[in-house]
């Protein structure tokens, strides 16, 4: 499959344009969508993909999102439990309502896409058509779960999680999730109670990165380490983060040996 960014990109750019860009949920994820585009690409690239297959990488990361829009247009959020699964809904408006032939006309990898897009916030991808579009499945997904450690100290948790400052700073971290946590895998959205149960959960997201290149990527960029650094104003939780940092600082040094 030969991909037009130009194209492509020209293509994403206008059915944003649709969207209150200057809304900083809005502006969040375009950034977004644009950076884990290119971390899917790099990801591809460490593995030796062929150049078409590293811009195919790059547009399963600008298609990714394409649901959050209306998501957010539509409930005023980007938690699925409290409003819809924004993975489906994306597949849904790219392929069964057709816009996908606005960012190309070529249809030959149009089952890879929508795995690709469909399944890139589930807990677990259920069995592919094949290994290569299982791959494929995997480099998004960890290219997503790079990005959102960055979107979570860039931007105020408060408006990523739609609680006060108060109660973000003054909550514990639920025990069913500090149990998951240390059972090394990202933790099931059922468990999380609180907003601090959040915060882990995103952290806990690197438990379940699939690549070399993408542990190194985390490592570099440092902000897992400043989402570690969460001050709460609640000992207990304080106290909670604490270990975190340390069992995460030793699981990312045993990864690396």
């Amino acid at each position: 499959m030969n991909i037009d960014r130009g194209k492509a990109e020209a293509a994403f750019r206008d059915y944003v344009s649709h969207y209150n860009a200057e809304e900083e949920k809005v502006r969040l994820k375009i950034e977004h969508t644009f950076r884990v585009a290119g971390l899917c690409e790099q990801i591809a690239r460490s593995l030796e993909l062929e150049k078409e297959e590293q811009d195919l990488a790059w547009f399963t990361g600008l298609l990714h999102d394409v649901g959050r829009f209306e998501q957010l247009k539509n409930y005023g959020t980007f938690i699925d439990a409290d409003s819809i699964d924004h993975a489906e809904y994306g597949a849904q408006i790219l392929f069964e309502q057709g816009k996908i032939r606005d960012y190309t006309e070529d249809a030959s990898e149009d089952t890879l896409l929508w795995n690709a897009v469909r399944y890139h916030s589930a807990y677990r991808i259920p069995d592919m058509p094949d290994e290569r579009t299982e791959r494929f499945c995997h480099i998004l997904r960890d290219a997503d779960k790079i990005d959102i450690l960055k979107v979570n100290v860039d931007f105020p948790p408060e408006e990523i999680y739609n609680v006060s400052s108060q109660e973000l700073r003054s909550c514990p971290v639920s025990e069913a999730v500090m149990e998951a946590f240390y059972e090394e895998h990202a933790i099931l959205r059922s468990l999380k109670r609180t907003a601090a149960d959040h915060l882990v959960g995103h952290i806990s997201l690197v438990f379940e990165l699939q690549f070399p290149e993408s542990r190194q990527i985390v490592k570099r960029q440092g902000y897992l380490l400043k989402l570690m650094d969460f001050e709460s104003q609640n000992p207990v939780t304080r106290e909670q983060f604490r270990k975190i940092r340390a069992y995460m600082t030793e699981y990312m040094e045993r990864g690396s040996r």
